[in-house]
């Protein structure tokens, strides 16, 4: 389903730059929508999240199973110019992975679910076309502040008990493409971003030679969102 909308949505942006110089007298929706300096919106989606995993020890390997999640949140925009604007989207992500560490011998305890509901703060810059009738593409991209609201990380038990443990405070660059389509009440954007952790997101295990945690040198969220703004 996920493969499909993407496929979709790129034809769309793909369609409406090569129309960009194909402009014909047609009815404009909202003629004025872009001409208020702040405007205001939300967004829902879903997400497809996974772990890029770098190692220490080269025989260590992780499997992850990604899963389907979802996103929803608030926009906050500011029209630096008709082609350029700031956008603030706070919101929350949940999404929950399955590990299977293959280095660890008992079979009977060598997976953990990890859950993860993050509440994100994005700061991000986008550059949209110039209208053509009743849509316009853009590409968007820019930084966020995440707090992982399942983090384990003041908890003193670890893979040991079962616990696998990721940092609360984590910082991610994210980029993407849309296309906004203008409609006689509202705005409608569907995007297709991509999200990647800066940080280590991984909390080590109590004992340093824990099968599970020092193999990994680095361990952080990278994760595809297809959103659908309306303002």
């Amino acid at each position: 389903m996920m493969n499909k909308a993407l496929l979709c949505l790129v034809g769309l942006i793909l369609c409406s730059f090569s129309l960009s110089a194909q402009k014909k007298d047609r009815i404009e929706n909202i003629p004025s929508k872009d001409v208020d300096k702040i405007h205001f919106g939300f967004y829902l989606g879903l997400n497809k999240k996974n772990f890029k995993i770098s190692y220490t020890l080269a025989d260590s390997y992780v499997e992850v199973e990604d899963n389907f999640g979802f996103n929803v949140g608030l926009v906050a925009g500011y029209n630096i110019s008709d082609n350029l604007n700031l956008r603030f989207e706070p919101g929350l992500s949940s999404n929950t992975k399955t590990l299977r560490f293959t280095n660890v011998n008992t079979l009977s305890d060598n997976v953990r679910e990890v859950p993860g509901t993050y509440f994100r703060i994005p700061m991000l810059l986008q550059y949209r076309t110039d209208r053509l009738d009743n849509m316009r593409a853009f590409i968007i991209g820019g930084v966020s502040y995440d707090y992982n609201f399942s983090s384990n990380q003041d908890n003193t038990d670890d893979n040991t008990q079962g616990q696998f443990r990721m940092k609360k405070n984590n910082f991610m660059y994210e980029f993407g493409l849309g296309v906004d389509f203008y409609l006689p009440k509202f705005k409608f954007s569907p995007s297709l971003r991509g999200v990647f952790a800066i940080n280590n997101e991984l909390v080590p295990d109590n004992i340093p030679s824990s099968p599970y945690t020092l193999p990994i040198d680095y361990l952080g969220t990278r994760g595809v969102f297809l959103k659908f703004t309306f303002e």
